[in-house]
């Protein structure tokens, strides 16, 4: 009994369907971690110059693509896979706010760590199916970079300002409180929404709208 587990164990379809295992992780954890390196350090941190949300956004991915592999192997259907993603998805901090555009990047990294580990072509060699995988990872990134640069379109950019020269908030005046408001910020404004106006302190709260560099 002994000699014929050792046999088995070690027999040549059981070695390499091991292979075969360590090779399809460890090409697909290589895409994945090359991904969201590219996505986190490249896109995100270099057009927004934030970094706090690092260890998040690595953490996520990986979790999110080691539960996803795994499970996929004892036959995880395609629908219990977008359950798993969208219970993730919904997850909000209680710490603090989460912006809509980090929580879209939290999207985005959980998305690409579920794609990676499930995607599966029938019939066809496994590097083919890893260059899809690849293809399909290169576009997310390169539509990323695309929509976060100014390449498709400028950047529209909002802030809030409090004006406490009431007068120029009246429509009669529009134009004045515009050239008053890009003298005060040195900002070339596109448009304005007037918000809370407050008679009792003569302040008004005013959205302006600008375009980045």
């Amino acid at each position: 009994m002994t000699l014929l587990q050792i046999d088995e164990v070690t027999s040549p379809d059981t070695a390499m369907a091991i292979q075969d295992f360590i090779t399809r992780i460890g090409v697909r954890l290589t895409i994945d971690i090359a991904s969201i390196f590219i996505l986190v350090r490249f896109i995100y941190f270099k057009i927004n110059k934030r970094s706090e949300y690092f260890f998040t956004y690595f953490i996520f991915n990986l979790v999110i693509f080691l539960m996803c592999f795994f499970l996929n192997k004892v036959k995880l259907s395609m629908g219990a896979a977008f359950g798993l993603f969208a219970v993730f998805g919904m997850l909000r901090y209680k710490t603090e706010e989460i912006s809509i555009k980090d929580m879209t990047y939290l999207f985005l990294v959980i998305a690409i760590g579920l794609l990676t580990a499930v995607i599966k072509i029938e019939d066809v060699a496994y590097y083919y199916e890893f260059l899809f995988i690849v293809g399909i990872n290169g576009l997310i990134l390169l539509l990323t970079f695309l929509l976060e640069s100014n390449v498709l379109m400028k950047k529209e950019t909002a802030k809030n300002v409090i004006y406490e020269n009431i007068e120029l908030i009246k429509p009669e005046k529009r134009d004045e409180l515009l050239a008053d408001l890009e003298a005060r910020t040195g900002l070339k404004i596109n448009r304005i929404a007037i918000g809370k106006i407050d008679f009792l302190k003569d302040i008004a709260t005013i959205k302006i709208y600008y375009h980045e560099d």
